[in-house]
């Protein structure tokens, strides 16, 4: 996993805190250019931050909110929504008489984004925290409250009808680079390549069990339901069964070649529980392609991220650095 040098927001650090204990302190943070962290306690009319430092007041200029503000590239709302959350910031001045701090939390997005631009390279795995939902994707943390997209479709093998079904906001997560745009700024990531292949999740089930799954999708031809989020079966169609919701279903066959799991629904009616942290199967290193399908299959669904392997070239096992 590639090493955060850059905490995603919401990431305590207990020393933080010394920090904040005097003027003194506050004033050591701005000399080592530290980024530190603390709750937004209140947005005013202005759009100006107010943090928490303790015995001092935190002052975070609208400017000086989010990376793009000042440009006009990012609009005021990615300012109102810190409060009650952590913000990272730098300290930029001082006013002791005041018992105030003025701070800037677009000047610790700029250090980290551009680390983040200088070193990442595609396919390199990194965490990172989910900070908002979409119908088209999951928006997540990936330092210092810079923000990159996971695509619906980069979620899960498994398809979902929205990324709450996969995620829930404040989880903390792996992803792998995706994309870099170094002249737009924009870094993009997918997910599903760390959960496992198609006979890793295959592997921890046999012909003969009942198991829980989730149904995810109601055909004329089948039922899909969901055993793990990178591995579905199908089941005959039965009236009466709706997605979202848990089933009991007995495992009639699994055949890799053909990459599918033939199930009979023993039992459904239950709302599928809220989404439980991901189980990985890669956790570090840098992915150059990763192969979900079997080698036995005749169909091959991979993700290359390496602009040195062309996406032609059959693998054997997954590459990793």
């Amino acid at each position: 996993m590639k090493e955060q040098r850059y905490r995603s927001e919401g990431t305590r650090d207990e020393r933080d805190a010394l920090y904040f204990a005097s003027a003194a302190g506050l004033r050591l943070a701005q000399k080592q250019d530290r980024i530190l962290q603390a709750r937004c306690v209140m947005c005013d009319a202005g759009h100006d931050l107010y943090v928490d430092l303790g015995e001092f007041v935190g002052v975070i200029p609208r400017e000086e909110g989010a990376l793009g503000i000042k440009s006009g590239e990012v609009r005021d709302v990615a300012v109102i929504t810190r409060v009650n959350k952590m913000v990272s910031f730098k300290v930029t001045r001082v006013l002791e008489d005041q018992k105030k701090a003025i701070l800037s939390r677009a000047a610790a997005q700029q250090e980290c984004k551009a680390y983040l631009l200088d070193t990442l390279r595609v396919g390199d795995i990194l965490p990172a925290r989910i900070t908002h939902l979409e119908p088209f994707g999951a928006f997540a943390d990936i330092g210092c409250g810079v923000i990159s997209m996971i695509s619906i479709d980069n979620i899960s093998v498994s398809r979902i009808r929205h990324p709450r079904e996969r995620f829930s906001v404040g989880m903390d997560i792996l992803a792998v680079v995706r994309d870099i745009d170094r002249e737009s700024g924009r870094i993009t990531l997918s997910h599903k390549e760390l959960l496992g292949t198609w006979l890793e999740n295959a592997a921890r089930f046999e012909a003969g069990q009942t198991v829980s799954g989730v149904v995810r999708s109601v055909e004329d031809y089948g039922i899909f339901v969901e055993l793990t989020p990178n591995l579905a079966g199908l089941a005959e169609y039965e009236p009466g069964v709706e997605a979202g919701t848990l089933a009991g279903v007995y495992i009639k066959s699994i055949l890799p070649e053909k990459m599918k799991i033939k199930l009979a629904i023993v039992d459904t009616g239950e709302a599928a529980p809220p989404p439980a942290p991901p189980r990985y199967f890669l956790k570090e290193g840098r992915l150059i392609c990763w192969r979900y399908s079997p080698d036995s299959s005749a169909r091959r669904i991979e993700t290359v991220f390496s602009p040195d392997h062309a996406a032609d070239v059959l693998l054997s096992k997954n590459e990793i650095f």
